[in-house]
């Protein structure tokens, strides 16, 4: 399971690569012919917003893999295995369900919106929300695979600890599961 994550945020990567270069083009290519040829493309500035909001959401998945998220271990490196894992079980319960929550939502306004055509590009703003779909989906499976991994015992008591020390450690190990 650790190999398809990993195989899948690399081409998320990937994607993401293509995203930002699509975003700088369009917005640049429209500046460069508003300001030199007092026209532009009306769909620019569309595709780039949108594009900005997949961008977005595809970073997140990977960054949840990587456990790059903000967050803070004051009180959960002063406690022991027992007390790490009953913290960990907890904080992924409560991400699996706010993801939920978000996921649930996306696709919902994604439903809604299946009719609903964009005014320049007319394509259906579902598109815009099923990044929110696509991102759900993503976390509760790798947040659910961690969770397994944790409660199952495969993880060290020092991967207990959901926050990585980016500015001590630059190139410190990503937890990724049973490696």
């Amino acid at each position: 399971m650790q190999r398809c994550i990993d195989f899948y945020c690399r081409c998320l990567d990937a994607l993401s690569a293509l995203l930002l270069l699509a975003i700088v083009v369009l917005v640049f290519g429209n500046v460069v012919l508003r300001y030199g040829f007092n026209s532009g493309i009306l769909i620019s500035e569309e595709l780039s917003r949108w594009f900005f909001v997949w961008l977005t959401f595809l970073g997140a998945i990977v960054a949840l893999r990587e456990r790059a998220h903000l967050g803070t271990d004051l009180l959960v490196r002063r406690l022991g295995r027992h007390g790490r894992m009953a913290c960990m079980t907890l904080a992924y319960a409560i991400m699996i369900y706010v993801t939920w929550l978000l996921t649930d939502g996306s696709l919902t306004q994604a439903r809604l919106n299946v009719d609903v055509l964009a005014p320049v590009s007319s394509t259906p703003v579902a598109v815009f929300y099923a990044a929110g779909v696509v991102f759900g989906l993503s976390a509760l499976a790798i947040l659910g695979w961690q969770l397994l991994c944790m409660l199952s015992g495969r993880v060290s008591t020092e991967d207990l600890i959901a926050v990585r020390e980016s500015e001590d450690e630059p190139h410190a190990p990503v937890h990724r599961g049973n490696e």
